[in-house]
């Protein structure tokens, strides 16, 4: 049996950090189960709004939450209500899980200027896509060409998995564009996986963007 390993494992404290950081030594299990539960919510509750990734950054009274998206005017809302409304939220499920006293949760909205540059926005797109139907070949070339398009980008790899286009048997394809140096842990590669559920089953995608090496 193999051993699968998430590729991002090989890149942290190298060429990436960690997306939790802060003060866990007294309570690692619970502050754990926190952010689980932070990522859980945000993720209900902000579906088909752009949202990259979530970074949490804890320091001892309060817990900073900063959400990657490329429509942040949508989570923000009108006179900042969305935002309000999420804190309160995200206040009220924390307590239900936390032994601790009641913590601060402070917001912290970024844009992402372009999301083609993103593995984990091309991803969703992808995903989006095919769960209405589209032929995958078509959906899947259209992204390769959109993030190949741009100068940071050395090279791409997008692998499709499952009844594609509904057919029987189960199978998978890749499709790629430009160079893609797996071999070295020097190489900036931004990975994503995402799922789209069809009728007729379950679609993975991944999604690889190699943007040169860091040294």
């Amino acid at each position: 049996m193999t051993h699968k390993v998430h590729p991002r494992v090989y890149q942290l404290n190298k060429i990436t950090d960690w997306d939790s950081k802060g003060f866990y030594e007294n309570n690692f299990a619970g502050l754990l189960q926190e952010d689980y539960l932070i990522r859980k919510v945000l993720k209900n509750l902000l579906q088909n709004m752009g949202v990259e990734k979530i970074e949490i950054e804890r320091s001892p009274d309060k817990v900073g939450v900063i959400i990657h998206s490329s429509r942040p005017g949508l989570i923000i809302g009108r006179g900042g209500e969305g935002v309000k409304k999420l804190k309160e939220k995200l206040e009220k499920e924390v307590a239900k899980v936390s032994k601790d006293e009641k913590k601060e949760i402070r917001l912290d909205i970024k844009e992402i200027k372009d999301p083609w540059l993103s593995a984990s926005l091309a991803a969703q797109d992808i995903a989006a896509q095919i769960e209405k139907r589209l032929p995958y070949r078509r959906v899947v070339k259209q992204a390769l060409h959109k993030i190949a398009m741009h100068k940071e980008v050395k090279g791409v790899r997008i692998e499709v998995a499952g009844r594609l286009n509904g057919i029987e048997i189960a199978r998978n394809e890749y499709f790629q564009e430009g160079q893609l140096k797996r071999e070295t842990i020097r190489s900036d590669i931004d990975y994503a996986y995402e799922i789209a559920r069809c009728s007729y089953g379950a679609i993975g995608i991944k999604v690889f963007i190699y943007k040169g090496e860091k040294f």
